[in-house]
Order: C-alpha cells, then structure tokens, then sequence
C-alpha cells in the first residue's frame, strides 16, 4: 500500500469539507426561506422557534455527540452523524408545512451536533499540540466554504428547479462523502495509507504531550468529572455567550438581507456569501497566528490567549450594521464574521490543550452543546425583537458577547497547559 506524504493534512482538508457540508445544509433553510414563504406562511417568530428547534437537538447532540465519538471512535461516529443529517436534509425536501419543517430541523441538528466533536477529537488524535490551532483553522474554514458556497449555489439550483431540490443535492453530497471517509480514516496507530515516518512523528508528540509539567502521566477523567474542572465551567459559559452571536449572524442574515434591505433570492446571492468568505479568512488567520506565536517562543498560554484576546476586540463592529447603506452593513457584517472565526479557531484548541485525546471529544462536546443552548435561546429573544423592535437591539447584544467571554476564559482558564488530576 503506498503511503501518503503529510496524511494528516489530508484529514484536515477532509475535516474541512465535511464542515463545508455541515453549514451548506444548515445554511439551505435560511437562504431558501423567502421561497419557502410563498408555498408555507412562516412568520419571524416562527422563524426564530424553527432555528431554535435545530439548536436545541444540536445541542444535545453535540454533548451526546462527543460522548459517541469517545464510545464508538472517530472514523465510525463521524460517519453516522454525517448520514443523519444527510437524510435529515433530503426529507426537508418533501414537507408541506411549519411543523414539518420544525421536525426535520431538529433532525438535522441531531446530526449535525456530532461533527465539530468528532472534528476535535480527529485533530487531538493526529496533530501535535503546535500544529493544533492551523488544523482547527483548516477544518473550521469548512464552515465558512460551505456558508459561502450556499447562497450563489442556492440561488441557482431555486432558478432552475425549485426551492425543493436545494435540500435534495445537498443533502445527497453528504452520502457521497461518507464513502471517502471510511475509505480513508484510521487513527495514526493502525492507518494503512500513513509513512513510517509521521506515524512516529505523531507518536512521539502525543505521547510527549500526555505527560504534566512534573512528568507524571496525565491523569483518567469520567465525564461526569469533567464538570468538577473551573475550566471547563469557563469555556462552557464562553460558548454560551459567544456562539449565540455567531448563530444570530449567520440564520438571520440572509432574511436580514430580504426584510430590511428588501434583496431578492439573487440578489441575496450576491451579497451573502461576502462576509464567510471572511469568515474563513479569520479561521485560516487565527488558526495561523497561534502556531506563528508558538514558534516565536511564546508561551502555549499567552499565544492562545493574545489570538482571543485580538477576536474579542473586533466583534462590536456589529454594532454599526443596522445604522450603515448596504455596502458598509455588509462590511461590519464581514468584521465580525472573521473576528468570530478567528476566535473559533482558538478557542477550540483548548480542549486539546488541556485534556488528554481519550476525553478530547466528551470536552468538545460540552462546550458545543453550551453554545448551542446559547443560540438557541438568544433565537428565541431575537424571533421576539425583530417582531416587536427590529433587528437593532439584536445586534446591540451580539456585539458586546464575546468580549464579556474573554473576560470569562481570563478568570477560569489561569494557564492554558495539559491539567493535572
């Protein structure tokens, strides 16, 4: 069998497109819901309770999620959260009403909960922890793809066969990739497509980062014992704030687009792709910087925490989206989506940083489980604003959420090191 040079950085490029496919079908919903209005009346609360119907099962799921991954391992919990959701698209397909859509966003967010942790727990598996930030940044820069790619390709596939066959393709792109996937993943140990050369690479930096400061092996964590740990507390309460921004951001802007600055469904194609393109540049950027930092010679703490730190700072460009033309709204629009994705892209290292790669999954899906719990509930108050006051005190509260978050993670995560028991 012959080997493949740098394996690992193929898995982060397939990490990626599964992430692409992820926010492809969550995004499908939000661009295609102008159409989907003149078959099903769908009011803004409605909208906000449809949202919040998918981050509900998506938060479960993203803390159940990580839970199966760590039970069932990466290469086989990946594949069958990625066929739910799959499905779970294609059936959106076929409703007739509100409710109908409800239930079927809910299974796409069952599904869809388990990626980001199998993501992790991939990454914890086959990058040292100096390459860990690029990787989170490669595979987070899929969501970025995947919301950019939706609304030009959505708008064509509306054109050309209706509203429908938006969740019918993409949905079956998801079943295709599960093909490559199993194909392809293994852990480093027993992959037969990996050198000798990076299987040991990987090997001995894991094995090397497993140890504490003093030199004793990092201790066994049960799950229910990750919850003794202030850190974990702390970076769950930073999802919590920080995702329900991010969530507002990316489910309300195409209608944002239509309700207040009265764009079509091409038009909206137009423009809504602009800002995650700029989220991925923040993935890729942050992702970057703190591995930049680290061969610089600062410290694993204060690289991750400057790269939050620069994320935190740029988000109340929001704040100016609502009084802006359309042109500068779409500007602030991208400063914040690329300061989110570059917070992303460091916050999600932590858990590998702190934790061993056998818990790795279960922490990932703590913290996804908080920020969906976030999202979900800050729909629920934007759904009410938006009827009642508009879209301006929305992004008042979005704005100032991952500063209050930073603060958050300065408080509880004293150093961003590997824990001891």
């Amino acid at each position: 069998m012959t080997a493949i040079k740098n394996l690992r950085w193929w898995i982060a490029g397939l990490l990626a497109l599964a992430t692409a496919l992820n926010y492809l079908d969550r995004q499908s919903f939000p661009v295609v819901v102008g159409e989907v209005r003149k078959e099903i009346p769908i009011s803004n609360e409605q909208y906000g309770h449809l949202t919040s119907a998918f981050l509900f099962a998506y938060a479960i799921m993203y803390a159940g999620g990580g839970r199966i991954m760590d039970w069932l391992g990466t290469r086989l919990g990946y594949a069958v959260m990625i066929v739910w959701w799959s499905a779970a698209n294609c059936l959106t397909g076929t409703v007739s009403s509100v409710l109908g859509i409800g239930a079927c966003r809910f299974l796409l967010g069952m599904g869809e909960g388990g990626g980001f942790p199998g993501s992790g727990k991939a990454v914890a598996e086959w990058f040292p922890p100096r390459e860990r930030s690029l990787a989170f940044g490669i595979f987070n820069t899929g969501s970025a793809i995947g919301a950019v790619i939706a609304p030009p390709l959505i708008a064509l596939i509306v054109g050309a066969l209706g509203w429908r066959w938006v969740f019918f393709i993409t949905g079956g792109v998801g079943l295709l990739w599960t093909v490559i996937w199993l194909k392809l993943y293994q852990p480093p140990a027993t992959n037969k497509f990996i050198s000798a050369e990076e299987k040991e690479l990987i090997a001995t930096s894991l094995a090397a980062a497993r140890v504490t400061g003093d030199g004793q092996a990092a201790p066994r964590i049960r799950w229910l014992q990750l919850f003794t740990y202030r850190e974990v507390l702390g970076l769950m309460a930073a999802k919590f704030f920080t995702d329900a921004a991010w969530y507002f951001f990316i489910f309300w802007l195409p209608k944002y687009l239509g309700d207040v600055r009265h764009l079509n469904i091409k038009e909206i194609g137009w423009f809504a792709w602009i800002p995650f393109a700029f989220a991925g540049a923040g993935s890729l950027t942050g992702g970057w910087l703190g591995g930049f930092l680290l061969r610089r010679g600062v410290s694993l703490d204060r690289a991750r925490k400057i790269a939050l730190g620069i994320g935190a700072s740029l988000l109340p460009a929001s704040l100016f989206i609502v009084a802006s033309p359309l042109s500068f709204a779409i500007v602030f629009f991208s400063t914040a989506m690329f300061a989110h994705q570059f917070w992303s892209a460091n916050v999600q290292t932590l858990p590998a940083d702190l934790f061993p790669a056998r818990v790795v999954g279960s922490v990932e899906g703590l913290l996804g489980s908080a920020g969906s719990f976030g999202g979900m509930l800050f729909g629920l108050l934007v759904g009410w604003l938006v009827e009642h006051h508009g879209y301006g005190p929305a992004f008042v509260i979005a704005g100032v959420l991952h500063p209050l978050a930073f603060l958050v993670i300065l408080a509880t995560v004293r150093r961003v090191a590997p824990l001891q028991a």
